[in-house]
């Protein structure tokens, strides 16, 4: 597995394992497959006959001993026939590669709800969204249309091949001319088509992250004017991938005419050859004729075949980067935790940059008893933030270890990780579909009267019940203000009911009174769960258990609010800001 060039988090995988991927496929679908293939088979030996026919009416009709009508009869039988079987391997070939895309479609979003959050972050949405939109859609045009058509152009080749070896091995010389021509254009273009699609994927993806910024963004760049940069950024995109697509275009341009020359040799050879072998008495006219005819029909299969190469090169590109998503999540172990586990958390020693030698935590030990409530106070780039996603398991230490019930959380499973600890931050997302939907995705069994009881708890009742459950909301539906939003994402919360809850300014966008009931409320329905709430509003840490202070990414206060307002050290300092 190799990391993108231009999107250096997220990787593309390699060509070993794309053919990998296939021949699991291969084996996992043997009997349409096989079913598919007969049926191409049966359609390619069909379409032979009519050549066949020909030719022996030129030779009767040179001897005078045609029969034109039984010769035309049978034409129009195979004919009907290939048309038939061609049908039904049409059919079996769709059948087959609609079931193989649902399967990689289905594995593709598997691979994705399994990345890191922190890798997510890091690549960037333009690289996501790029792979999970193009890349399945050309990924869907190479199993829907290009594989099919290429396995009944290559069966087709095959088949002719062999009927004109039979027809007169002599006559089957004259179509070698073509091979080293092909075969040297083929490999030559193929050396180059693998990195020159990833380089034009990569492109797309990031025009898509650079415009979606520019969007997301559109006030801070107006309030900034900085409009020029992000026009400069979008025209270097551009540039990039107009390079990345001249270069693909230049491979098809040398490519395809040399395949186009190539095409004519052969007909003109064995017209040529085969006329020399008739004069000189070494094969019958109804062989040269029957020969010109299937060397001029393998002209179409030939032609589909290296059409759709092109195509298989880019879906085979889009592969290999829907498949790179898998090799972004990192390998973990997968023990369950304890069953006696009550919720523990534990950093010793802990350690943690984003970039090498650039500590934002530095040698952090907390321990943090089931059941107790702290809160992580300090100025702004302390490391508050950063602490609560280690805890969340988003991002590994890199030195020490964070564990829950003695259970390194490295060493936890994914599903197992996600029940036992969960993040609630003040960015808060409303699927589309109804209220409902949007709580029960957190516990799929709860009632009307759980849904009820934890929103009057969170004081979003009142507005919930004036919707209704079954409004429909998130994209095309009713809009929701930040604040009832952030109180949908507070009730999941409390309905998925994990052991350890992360609360990294989760109710930043209430207005401060409503706030502080909701924290209130919030700490009643979460009662006997260990909570780590990162504060950057000081009142949350008033109600907290125990405080600690961060700065520098170190902790250098512990205690209650009292006992550190006593002592007249960082945390009193802060206080005494806040309250001005």
């Amino acid at each position: 597995m190799k990391t993108d060039d231009t999107v250096h988090t997220l990787p593309v995988a390699s060509a070993r394992e794309v053919r990998a991927q296939a021949r699991r496929i291969a084996a996992r679908h043997r009997g349409p497959l096989f079913c598919a293939v007969a049926l191409h088979a049966l359609a390619a030996a069909s379409g032979l006959v009519t050549p066949r026919l020909l030719g022996g009416l030129i030779g009767e009709v040179s001897r005078g001993t045609a029969d034109v009508t039984r010769a035309v009869v049978l034409i129009l039988v195979f004919v009907v026939a290939q048309a038939v079987i061609l049908a039904a391997a049409v059919y079996a070939s769709a059948r087959l590669g609609e079931t193989v895309l649902a399967e990689l479609r289905e594995e593709f979003v598997d691979n994705v709800l399994t990345l890191p959050l922190a890798t997510v972050e890091r690549a960037g949405t333009g690289d996501l969204v790029n792979r999970t939109t193009r890349d399945v859609d050309m990924l869907s045009r190479a199993v829907r249309q290009a594989v099919p058509d290429t396995l009944f152009a290559g069966t087709t080749i095959v088949l002719t091949v062999g009927a004109l070896i039979l027809v007169d091995p002599l006559l089957a010389l004259p179509c070698l001319v073509a091979v080293p021509v092909l075969w040297a254009a083929t490999r030559w273009y193929l050396r180059r088509a693998r990195d020159g699609y990833l380089r034009q994927s990569a492109s797309y993806a990031r025009i898509t992250d650079g415009l979606t910024d520019t969007a997301e963004g559109a006030r801070t760049v107006e309030a900034l004017r900085i409009a020029h940069r992000r026009t400069a950024r979008a025209d270097a995109d551009i540039t990039e991938s107009y390079q990345a697509e001249r270069y693909t275009l230049y491979l098809r341009s040398v490519f395809l005419p040399i395949c186009d020359v190539a095409y004519v040799l052969p007909v003109a050879a064995t017209l040529v050859l085969g006329g020399v072998f008739y004069l000189n008495g070494l094969v019958t006219l109804a062989a040269v004729a029957t020969a010109t005819l299937y060397v001029q029909q393998v002209i179409v299969p030939v032609d589909v075949l290296l059409y759709w190469m092109n195509e298989l090169q880019i879906g085979g590109a889009s592969l290999a980067r829907t498949l790179g998503v898998r090799g972004a999540t990192p390998a973990r172990a997968s023990l369950p935790s304890p069953d006696t586990g009550d919720g523990r958390v534990e950093l010793d020693a802990v350690s943690f940059a984003y970039r090498e030698g650039h500590d934002v935590l530095c040698d952090v030990t907390l321990r943090v008893e089931p059941g107790e409530r702290i809160a992580v106070v300090g100025p702004s780039g302390a490391g508050k933030s950063t602490l609560g996603r280690l805890v969340a398991g988003i991002e590994p230490p890199t030195t020490g270890t964070v564990t829950i019930d003695g259970v390194a959380l490295a060493d936890l499973a994914v599903d197992d990780l996600r029940r036992r600890v969960a993040l609630v931050t003040q960015e808060h997302y409303v699927f589309a579909g109804t209220l409902r939907e949007n709580l029960v995705m957190a516990r799929p069994s709860a009632t009307d009267d759980d849904l009820e009881k934890v929103l009057k708890a969170l004081d979003a009742w009142d507005w919930v019940a004036e919707h209704g459950l079954d409004t429909a909301v998130g994209a095309g539906g009713a809009a929701l203000s930040p604040a009832q939003a952030q109180q949908l994402a507070l009730a999941r919360l409390a309905l998925a009911d994990p052991q350890v809850v992360v609360l990294d300014e989760a109710t930043s966008l209430l207005a401060p009174r409503a706030a502080r009931h909701v924290e209130r409320s919030l700490a009643a329905v979460l009662e006997g769960r260990t909570v780590i709430a990162i504060a950057h509003r000081l009142h949350t840490a008033h109600d907290a258990d125990r405080i600690v202070v961060l700065e520098d990414g170190r902790i250098v206060e512990s205690g209650s609010h009292d006992e550190l307002v006593r002592a007249e050290g960082a945390y009193a300092a802060l206080w005494r800001s806040w309250h001005g």
